[in-house]
């Protein structure tokens, strides 16, 4: 009896360790390849300085761009926690997304602190939302904002414009604030298939680095 319950924790330790081991691997092939898609589109202005993992899960990486438009420039790949099993199960159970997020210091830092966060509401399953829009009359309005803030600050207006526009309807949030990182913002890791979305998604960030500074 006892020599059999020893061959099952031997054999489920060996298992436990397997899935830790190629979980471990997947992650990484997944966070390396995101990098070298974001490393390929701004090779021509900038550069990856430094890359480091953050247990299996996260991945840093510093980066250098010639033209000087960010200064102290992160990227960090957060993968969902695959090699810990209970932990995958409770990040897929709570519908966590992978994620990049940009972080880095503007030449004038911002005169506002500006948090936007993204989100959609739907009633029903789109599935059946189309079934029975042939009932209904439907207008689609513009984007609406709601904002903690008093009054309308001026330099509202180009960050707003910025955000409103196609590309920069794929960020899942964005922050600014007078103190570093000046700029943070996150993209769905599933956007960033490919060195041309990578490149969309440095251009919104180039967008909004100038809008924040237009003012200034």
């Amino acid at each position: 009896m006892g020599t059999i319950l020893l061959i099952s924790v031997t054999t489920a330790a060996a298992l436990v360790v397997l899935w830790y081991f190629l979980l471990t691997r997947y992650n990484h092939r997944r966070g390396v390849r995101a990098l070298h898609w974001v490393e390929s589109a701004c090779a021509r202005h900038g550069r990856v300085v430094e890359a480091r993992w953050a247990g299996a899960s996260r991945l840093h990486a510093r980066l250098r761009f010639a033209a000087h438009w960010v200064e102290n420039a992160q990227v960090t790949i957060r993968l969902l926690p695959r090699p810990l099993p209970i932990q995958w199960f409770l990040s897929r159970w709570h519908k966590q997304k992978e994620t990049i997020t940009f972080e880095a210091d503007l030449d004038y830092a911002p005169a506002i602190r500006l948090e936007v966060m993204r989100h959609r509401w739907l009633t029903q399953p789109r599935q059946k939302l189309a079934r029975k829009s042939q009932q209904w009359s439907i207008s689609r309005p513009g984007p609406i904002v709601l904002t903690t803030s008093t009054e309308w600050r001026q330099e509202l207006p180009p960050i707003v414009n910025t955000l409103m526009t196609t590309r920069g309807h794929s960020l899942l949030s964005v922050k600014l604030r007078p103190e570093s990182p000046h700029l943070a913002a996150t993209v769905d890791l599933e956007d960033i298939s490919n060195e041309a979305t990578a490149a969309s998604f440095l251009g919104v960030l180039r967008d909004l680095a100038g809008a924040s500074t237009s003012r200034q």
